[in-house]
């Protein structure tokens, strides 16, 4: 959960860790899972409205639901969980540096991450396809917990008090942290979502390459850390780790990149 306590600086790891089920802890199934998720997710979405800060005009919300809408059938194409997914996207205006996912495909962007760190459409993509594979290999359900909130566009940011927050950015992860948002993912669940994302992206048409380049961008702001400084657990990459990882798949990605239809 983000909040004053959790928010100790830059690069803050936020994220799930892999343990056991929610099914184990909560006797919820994945679509009564998904169900839950899709109902907290409408709270966010008018406390949103209700503080005017849910974006539908802006170019940037324009840009992130082009590439959102774009990415949505090949991540139908891949989704072996037996639910139908009712993808939704909200972009909220905030300078925070965030993203994440709810179960059934329920994405929220805070508009910073695309303003602060100027993300081109393929980096955009990344950051999706990201998201989008968590929800798909339903890694919630590994943790205490059920949404998926990991800590792609948290380690880039700086620290935010409270305040800062406001009450909408407080209001969404209050939600969050209803499904034990906490500790890391494990590296090799990050692992799979870097992949997975990758290879969506490509899918949809955008270059692949740029996977890398968010993290060079990461590597950036957490101060061109090249040994792990950021690397708060052993189970958790480094963004270094990951663009090593990325690297490794970028060939298979770049196949997809090149029969694709091009945005």
């Amino acid at each position: 959960m983000l909040n004053n306590k959790s928010l100790l600086g830059l690069g803050l790891i936020l994220s799930l860790s892999g343990c056991t089920t929610v099914a184990e802890l909560t006797g919820n199934d994945s679509a009564t899972l998904n169900l839950n998720a899709a109902q907290d997710y409408q709270l966010i979405v008018e406390d949103a409205k209700a503080q005017k800060v849910l974006d539908t005009t802006s170019a940037t919300y324009k840009r992130i639901n082009t590439i959102f809408l774009k990415m949505k059938p090949f991540a139908d194409q891949v989704n072996q969980t037996g639910q139908q997914f009712d993808w939704k996207l909200s972009v909220l205006k905030s300078d925070e540096l965030n993203a994440f996912v709810m179960p059934g495909g329920k994405v929220v962007f805070y508009s910073g991450l695309v303003t602060k760190l100027k993300l081109t459409d393929s980096e955009i993509a990344a950051v999706m396809g990201h998201e989008m594979t968590h929800a798909l290999e339903e890694h919630s359900k590994r943790a205490a917990g059920a949404t998926a909130i990991t800590d792609l566009a948290v380690k880039a940011g700086k620290a935010y008090a409270g305040d800062k927050l406001g009450s909408t950015g407080s209001q969404a992860l209050d939600i969050g942290s209803k499904y034990g948002v906490g500790l890391p993912y494990s590296r090799n669940l990050e692992s799979k979502a870097d992949r997975g994302g990758l290879m969506l992206m490509a899918k949809a048409g955008y270059n692949p390459d740029a996977a890398i380049t968010v993290w060079e961008k990461m590597n950036k702001m957490d101060g061109g850390s090249t040994n792990g400084a950021q690397k708060f657990t052993s189970t958790h990459p480094s963004n270094n780790d990951r663009i090593a990882d990325l690297k490794k798949s970028l060939a298979e990605a770049k196949q997809f990149y090149t029969a694709s239809a091009k945005p």
